[in-house]
């Protein structure tokens, strides 16, 4: 864990001097699917991609967060397609809340041909999510759950829709997800945590906020066609 957490530094403070060049012309497949971390003044964090890495599908970078900020999380589907998302924040799908593993079996959010849409928080209700904000693994969500082993990672899967035998009808009103369930409460002040750990950086559970969602039929194909992974620092 330690050697890794070096290399994380090692590379955010190379990849800090040499600044965020290039960034948008090294988003994956030519910017079918775009991510980015925006603040609540609109302002979208600087990305610094890892130079080296990625390959096959797979785009990395890092991000400056600052502890208290509330945060949303952007995605942009440039294809003429629907697309589903799995969104994992510290490790946690951010609609059951459950460990994610960037499955296809997993709860996700579904966009229509061209469609942008900002996920806000935890989705806690078909109508409701409790906000991302930046702040320290021990009031994180994920460590409420004693789950720090994707601590700092925002990560997402995008999966283009299987063939289907007839054209199913979309409508642009509202994100839709594949599950209308929300996510379990996670214990209150991450009752649990070791208080003693480092202050590693982690996503808390924010205020409640209206977010208002639709359930929507999506059978996605098994493999996803992209895999976005953003740490934040």
């Amino acid at each position: 864990a330690d050697s890794m957490k070096k290399k994380w530094w090692a590379g955010l403070m190379a990849a800090l001097l040499l600044g965020p060049t290039a960034v948008w012309a090294q988003r994956y497949g030519g910017g079918e699917v775009e991510v980015d971390v925006v603040s609540d003044r609109g302002r979208t964090l600087p990305e610094y991609p890892v130079r080296g890495e990625g390959g096959g599908g797979v785009y990395k970078a890092y991000l400056e967060a600052r502890r208290g900020q509330n945060y949303s999380i952007q995605i942009r589907n440039r294809t003429n397609q629907r697309v589903g998302v799995v969104i994992a924040v510290d490790g946690r799908n951010i609609i059951s809340g459950d460990r994610s593993n960037l499955r296809p079996d997993e709860r996700m959010y579904v966009l229509g041909p061209y469609q942008q849409e900002s996920y806000d928080g935890w989705r806690t209700g078909k109508n409701r999510v409790n906000r991302f904000y930046f702040t320290d693994a021990g009031d994180s969500y994920s460590g409420a759950w004693g789950d720090y082993s994707a601590m700092g990672v925002i990560a997402v899967a995008a999966f283009r829709e299987a063939e289907r035998s007839q054209p199913q009808p979309w409508s642009q009103e509202g994100p839709g997800y594949s599950d209308q369930r929300g996510l379990r409460r996670a214990p209150s002040s991450a009752e649990g945590a070791p208080r003693s750990m480092p202050a590693e950086p982690g996503t808390g559970y924010g205020e409640t906020e209206r977010s208002p969602s639709r359930r929507v039929e999506f059978d996605p194909e098994r493999r996803p066609f992209a895999q976005v992974f953003l740490k934040y620092a």
